[in-house]
C-alpha cells in the first residue's frame, strides 16, 4: 500500500497478494495445456505478456474511453478538484487525474496503475444526486481504491479470464484450419486446451469476485475513517443504490463489464442467483460496518 492517512488494511494486502499468486499459476497452468496441445509455449508467453503490458499500461485510459470520460481541468470542475484537493492534503497522497463521464448513471470509479498514475472519475449522475459532503465522501471511498493500491491489481487480475477466453477461440480457429491425418488429434487437444481455459476464466472469476467484495468495504473502511463521516458515505450508497433501480436497462447493461471498479454496482435491486456472484457485498453488510465504524468514532 501508498504510505498516506488511509487507514492500512493487513487482511486487503494479504488478498490481494493470494489473488495474484493463484492467478499466475492458473497463468502458467494455460500456457502449459496449450504447449502440450502442440501450440508452442512462446505464443502463448508473447501474448500473455503483450495483454498484460497493454492491460496495465493503458488502464486508466482504457476506464475512461470505455465510459466515455473525458479529464477536466480546475477551470471546468473548480468543485469537484477542490474536494479531490482537500482530500488528497487530507490523506498525504499525490493528486489524481480527474474525469467526469457524461453519462445519468449515478457512480464513480478510480483506475490507473500507481498513485501517481491513477485517474479518478465521477459521472454527472451522481454529481446532480448528492450533495457536496456526500460526494466527498464518495471520493475518498475511489481515493482509498487509489492508495490501497487494489486498483492495479483488480485490473491485472482481470487479464487472465480475458486471456483464457482469447486464447481459446485462437486455438479454436488454427486447430480448424489444420488438415491431413492429424486433424482428429488436433481436435482432440483443442477442446482440451478449452476445457483447461474453461476452468482457468471460472476460477478467475471467482478470485476476482472475492477480493473485489472485500475491497469495497476495505475503501468503505478507509474513506468513512479519513473523513470521519461514515454516516454521510451511508447517505451516499442509500441514495445512489435507490436511485440506481430508476436508470434504464439498456445504460445497466452497457456499464455492466465494468461493475468490478463502480462505487455501486450497475444493476437493479433484484435479487437473483447471479447476486452469488456480485461483484459488490450487499448495501446491507455496506451499511452495517459504516454504522459500526459510527459508533465506534463517536466512542472515541
Amino acid at each position: 500500500m501508498a504510505r498516506t492517512r488511509f487507514a492500512p488494511d493487513r487482511g486487503l494486502t494479504t488478498r490481494m497478494v493470494l489473488t495474484m499468486v493463484l492467478l499466475a499459476v492458473l497463468y502458467v497452468v494455460l500456457i502449459g495445456a496449450i504447449a502440450l496441445a502442440g501450440f508452442g509455449w512462446v505464443f502463448g508467453v508473447i501474448i500473455g505478456l503483450g495483454v498484460l503490458w497493454a492491460q496495465w499500461y493503458f488502464s486508466d485510459k482504457i476506464a475512461l474511453s470505455a465510459m466515455r470520460a473525458r479529464q477536466v481541468s480546475p477551470a471546468e470542475e473548480p468543485e469537484l478538484h477542490a474536494m479531490i484537493d482537500r482530500l488528497c492534503a487530507l490523506a498525504d497522497m499525490p493528486k489524481p487525474k480527474v474525469a467526469v463521464a457524461d453519462t445519468d448513471l449515478p457512480n464513480a470509479f478510480a483506475a490507473g496503475r500507481s498513485p501517481d498514475r491513477a485517474v479518478v472519475c465521477v459521472t454527472r449522475g451522481i454529481q446532480r444526486r448528492l450533495d457536496d459532503r456526500e460526494l466527498e465522501a464518495v471520493l475518498s471511498h475511489e481515493l482509498s481504491h487509489v492508495a490501497h493500491r487494489d486498483v492495479l491489481v483488480m485490473t491485472v487480475a482481470s487479464v487472465v479470464g480475458v486471456l483464457a477466453g482469447m486464447m481459446t477461440r485462437m486455438l479454436l480457429w488454427s486447430g480448424m484450419m489444420r488438415g491431413g491425418r492429424n486433424n482428429n488429434n488436433a481436435a482432440v487437444m483443442v477442446l482440451v486446451v478449452m476445457l483447461v481455459a474453461a476452468v482457468v476464466y471460472a476460477v478467475s472469476f471467482l478470485l476476482t469476485r472475492l477480493l473485489s467484495r472485500y475491497r469495497e468495504l476495505a475503501a468503505d473502511r478507509a474513506g468513512a475513517i479519513l473523513t470521519g463521516q461514515p454516516s454521510v458515505l451511508a447517505s451516499a450508497l442509500t441514495k445512489i443504490s435507490g436511485d440506481m433501480a430508476k436508470i434504464p436497462q439498456k445504460d445497466l447493461r452497457q456499464a455492466e463489464a465494468y461493475n468490478a471498479f463502480f462505487f455501486v454496482p450497475a444493476m437493479t435491486g433484484k435479487v437473483d442467483i447471479a447476486s452469488l456472484f456480485a461483484s459488490h457485498p450487499p448495501l446491507e453488510k455496506r451499511l452495517e460496518q459504516l454504522n459500526r465504524i459510527s459508533i465506534e468514532l463517536g466512542q472515541e
